[in-house]
């Protein structure tokens, strides 16, 4: 007579059996719960915070690609010697035929829209009140295209009426009490210069459009200024500071370094958006790493629990093994019956914290407001994080990561009382019954 196949329907029946303990074996009934529970909580955990630090991740490069350029061009600074003191002189780098040169990148395969752009810094005033800022002169079209700064939800004003202002963002407005069509005063260092030497240059703007990109540092220093008036504004003349560079994938911009030196000339020099916030994002992949490998841990611990139901559950149950292998069960069948004990309550435990993970990691967004609302909003700090809020990117990759992290630790720890309840001696199992 053939032996039955494993994991045949009665060993599944028997296990079932077993894991639903009888009043008088309530102990084994109540490990079986805690670690059920242990592992839900781990899981849930594990996808939680996988969910939002893909989402924080996520959102911080959007704010990044969304109100900064991919790659920037610009040249490095000119050296001139005095023949008769020998002092070194140092002006920085210009770009001249700025409109041309921005063609000529934009014509790079892979390259979507290029816009000469000048920076500088002054000191904005208005109200008794005073904030360093960081001046972006830019030309309207260009200005329309950053996704960020346009966007309708999160601005006000008419972007169309930038020509006869400037823009500001909500942080400089909030701090300077400014709104719409009020006046700014800009106060550069290098202004005029004089017989006595260089002024400050002070000018007074009126705000015309005010925008929010989503980053606490962009919206607290950043103004937009048309390019022809920033010119006069900072002394640049028929000339620019650098370009910004949009590539169509922006993960990859490294890939059109070599293109755009070539392109540029040999004293271009490249500032990309990972050289600016690389070791952010290094040190945010370090801590995705960091935190999974502490959550495997709890969720180790969790599993853990299942032994020792298992060790006790097999030592309810000597009488029934004994029983059970004189009836012919095979130390195999004995294994599998209480292999499957522990791997029901791994895969449970699983399946409610996948649930319960799914639904905190969809719901984050509203439980961190509800909780800063109730700490008077010192839960989350815009100025510390950078960004507004706390979002999370639901992952598929990452539900699957703790799914069978958490599976295969269920069906490793099993093992060994299961191996225990097989190869018991049914002589002595029965021997004092």
């Amino acid at each position: 007579m053939s032996s039955p196949a494993p994991f045949s329907r009665y060993e599944f029946l028997i296990a079932w059996r077993y894991l639903r303990a009888r009043r008088a074996e309530g102990g084994v009934s109540v490990m079986t719960w805690i670690s059920l529970i242990g592992i839900a909580l781990g899981v849930m955990a594990l996808i939680a915070t996988l969910a939002v630090r893909a989402g924080f991740r996520a959102e911080f490069v959007d704010t990044i690609l969304g109100a900064n350029a991919h790659t920037s061009v610009y040249m490095a600074p000119d050296r001139f010697e005095n023949e008769l003191t020998g002092e070194v002189y140092v002006t920085p780098g210009r770009i001249a035929d700025y409109d041309a040169m921005a063609q000529k990148l934009a014509d790079i395969d892979g390259v979507t829209r290029t816009a000469p752009v000048i920076r500088g810094q002054v000191m904005a005033t208005a109200n008794d009140a005073s904030n360093v800022a960081e001046v972006y002169g830019i030309r309207l079209d260009d200005l329309k295209a950053i996704p960020r700064i346009v966007d309708p939800e999160t601005s006000s004003g008419e972007i169309e009426d930038f020509g006869n202002g400037i823009a500001i963002g909500s942080g400089i407005a909030r701090d300077l009490n400014l709104r719409l069509g009020d006046k700014l005063r800009l106060i550069a260092p290098q202004g005029a210069k004089t017989a006595f030497g260089t002024t400050p240059r002070v000018n007074a703007y009126t705000v015309t459009y005010v925008f929010s990109a989503g980053r606490y540092d962009i919206d607290q220093t950043r103004i937009y200024m048309p390019l022809t008036e920033a010119q006069s504004y900072f002394n640049r003349e028929d000339v620019v500071d650098e370009i910004e560079v949009f590539v169509s994938d922006p993960e990859k911009v490294d890939n059109w370094t070599l293109p755009l030196l070539q392109a540029a000339g040999d004293r271009a020099q490249i500032w990309s958006w990972r050289d600016s916030s690389g070791s952010f994002l290094a040190a945010l992949d370090m801590e995705d790493d960091v935190m999974f490998v502490i959550l495997s841990v709890l969720v180790l611990i969790a599993s853990m629990n299942i032994t020792s139901g298992l060790i006790m559950l097999v030592k309810n149950k000597g009488r029934d093994i004994g029983i059970l292998r004189t009836m012919g069960l095979t130390e195999g069948a004995v294994l599998r019956v209480f292999f499957l004990c522990g791997a029901f309550t791994g895969i449970i435990g699983t399946i409610a914290g996948v649930i319960l993970g799914v639904l905190l990691a969809l719901n984050v967004d509203s439980i961190m407001a509800l909780i800063n609302s109730l700490t008077g909003g010192n839960a989350w700090q815009p100025e510390v994080r950078g960004i507004y809020r706390l979002p999370a990117d639901l992952r598929a990759w990452d539900v699957f990561r703790a799914v069978a992290l958490s599976l295969t630790l269920s069906f490793v720890v099993t093992i060994f009382p299961a191996r225990r309840a097989a190869r018991m001696n049914p002589v002595e199992a029965l021997r004092y019954e």
